[in-house]
């Protein structure tokens, strides 16, 4: 008589494993949660970057700074966000097109009333800096 051995995994092996992989899992997930916030910082680090290095060159070529106005008034140029806002920056190509904040769902108008959880940027008209909001 020849004996059958049978080939596989029990069901106690196969539970160990995918124990194994949920506490694995459950060390490398939240490393990534926190991947999209921090590339979206950097981001807005970028843009408040180059958005203000454009508002340096447009005093240095005008010899004033944008006015709230300016800055909260829609582009004009065909091809920009007719909704979007820095228009004065926009329309004298100093920018591409209103830029937005992925903090606030691409929000683009700028405000002059300090860090304010319902702005998506601000502008602070006394020092002439601009900064972003998060939350």
């Amino acid at each position: 008589m020849k004996r059958q051995i049978n080939r596989g995994f029990t069901l106690v092996e196969i539970l160990i494993v995918v124990v194994i992989l949920g506490i694995l899992a459950a060390i490398v997930v939240p490393q990534f949660t926190t991947a999209a916030d921090d590339a979206r910082v950097g981001n807005m680090d970028t843009q408040v970057s180059t958005i203000q290095n454009q508002i340096e060159l447009f005093r240095a070529k005008t010899g004033a700074y944008p006015t709230m106005a300016e800055l909260q008034q829609a582009p004009t140029l065909p091809g920009t966000n007719p909704d979007g806002h820095f228009g004065v920056l926009v329309d004298a190509n100093y920018l591409k097109d209103s830029p937005a904040n992925p903090f606030y769902g691409g929000l683009t108008e700028p405000y002059d009333v300090g860090p304010d959880a319902t702005t998506a940027w601000t502008w602070t008209a006394a020092t002439n800096t601009l900064s972003y909001n998060t939350n």
